[in-house]
């Protein structure tokens, strides 16, 4: 009878420009072995070049830093490390940094109040494809991303699968879950996704995920 081997622990890159606030992160993830700090990186230049590098499975990235902010730095890391979950975690509660973040490929938003467990637990949720947004910002990500009232028409042109997969968009839920949940493979599972989002002209998950909120009367159970 052959042991069974436990998974690689998640690959965590840190870009932020105060160094007690990196140490800090650092240390609450060394007592879960499930997560290895592989870099940290002081600016925008370093922490591209280290992302590049290392292609971690997630980045925590400042929002605000002295060469560029995380956000420019969004799109370069969505090109360079495409397969790396990128974790806003910033001191900045502004409703239209949070928009710009999602929209500009961040997988969660995460506030630097934010205790330890909900930061570990942020990592691991991040890097199983799920979109985490700090609890106290949720509401104004609803009024920033609402979508047109018109789309809510479109819900007919949905098959009873896509609506499905839309309630459990609204979770969060990544393809991988949404398949298991559903007894799917995950390539079928990332189609229905994508019918979803041209069928409601939609343009992210987020998006999808507001929408599903928004007009959960209208999609059932």
């Amino acid at each position: 009878m052959t042991s069974q081997v436990p998974p690689p622990p998640i690959s965590l890159l840190l870009i932020d420009d105060h160094e007690l606030f990196r140490f800090g992160v650092r240390a609450f993830m060394q007592p879960h072995p499930h997560i290895r700090v592989i870099g940290e990186a002081a600016d925008g230049a370093a922490g591209l070049a280290l992302a590049r590098l290392h292609q971690p499975a997630v980045i925590l990235l400042d929002l605000q830093m002295p060469d560029m902010s995380g956000l420019q730095m969004l799109a370069q890391l969505r090109r360079d490390t495409p397969r790396s979950a990128i974790l806003m975690l910033t001191s900045s509660d502004d409703a239209a940094d949070l928009a710009e973040a999602l929209r500009g490929g961040a997988c969660g938003y995460l506030l630097k109040s934010a205790d330890a467990d909900f930061l570990v637990r942020a990592v691991g949720r991040a890097a199983a494809g799920e979109v985490i947004v700090a609890e106290a910002m949720t509401s104004k990500l609803v009024q920033q991303l609402r979508v047109p009232n018109a789309a809510a028409a479109d819900l007919a042109s949905l098959t009873p699968r896509e609506k499905q997969i839309l309630r459990r968009l609204a979770h969060g839920e990544s393809n991988k879950v949404i398949a298991r949940t559903l007894s799917l493979a995950e390539n079928t599972v990332k189609i229905h996704v994508q019918h979803v989002l041209r069928k409601l002209s939609l343009s992210s998950r987020v998006q999808a995920a507001v929408f599903a909120v928004e007009n959960a009367a209208a999609l059932g159970e």
